[in-house]
């Protein structure tokens, strides 16, 4: 791993202590049960590896959940949306790049299908039916998105919401963006593996932790204790 850019660091860690300050009406969003994928939801594949990209708010908690999940081979912190000139995490925290903070998931679907990926995303990664927020978090560089690579995932992504709304988990309908990928730009190294480094941080301890911890305590049969990191620390 790169080292970490100390004047970047400080003032990711700056951002965060505010955002933490700020009223109790900002807690980490709850994780809520939604139904398994069904039908054209599940797409069921033999390939040795897949990715989607997956936009809920601050990247370092939706990385941090799929770092945690069984048949998740890698997931990186970056950006999708914008153009890739663009593509830095100075530009992205303007809000007018289009970006949206992302993460690709790459994983092994033999082990973990898309559908399961979508199931987790939409109970305890982030709250879809919040579209430009997640927590203390504001602004089109939180939205919810999934920008798919093929059209079997958007189909399958667009069936799925489809299912989780007739079943009304939640009181107000996803709003989550399903979009082709136009391109990810990894983020910043010290972006990278930021929950599993930091997480004594009031903004992970915060937001983020009780994310993965619900992932546990949802879904401990696909639950890994030892996260896949993007970088050897």
């Amino acid at each position: 791993m790169s080292l970490l850019k100390p004047v970047a660091l400080a003032s990711a860690a700056a951002l965060c202590l505010a955002l933490s300050s700020l009223s109790s009406v900002h807690a980490a969003e709850a994780a809520v049960a939604v139904p398994a994928p069904a039908g054209k939801a599940q797409l069921v594949s033999s390939a040795p590896s897949e990715s989607v990209v997956l936009a809920g708010g601050c990247f370092w908690g939706v990385q941090g959940v799929f770092q945690h999940t069984q048949g998740v081979l890698r997931a990186v912190s970056g950006y999708a949306g914008g153009k890739p000139d663009s593509a830095s995490y100075a530009m992205v925290s303007s809000g007018s790049t289009g970006h949206a903070e992302s993460v690709q998931v790459t994983y092994d679907p033999r082990k973990i299908s898309f559908g399961q990926i979508l199931q987790i995303y939409f109970s305890v990664a982030h709250e879809p039916t919040k579209l430009k927020r997640q927590g203390p978090d504001h602004g089109t560089q939180y939205r919810s998105a999934i920008f798919t690579g093929t059209d079997q995932q958007k189909q399958a992504a667009e069936a799925y919401i489809a299912q989780i709304n007739a079943a009304h988990v939640f009181s107000s309908p996803i709003v989550t963006q399903v979009t082709p990928l136009q391109g990810f730009y990894a983020a910043e190294d010290y972006h990278q593996d930021y929950a599993t480094l930091h997480p004594n941080q009031p903004y992970i301890a915060y937001n983020d932790l009780p994310k993965i911890a619900n992932l546990q305590k949802m879904y401990p049969a696909i639950y890994r204790s030892d996260p896949v990191l993007v970088f050897k620390h």
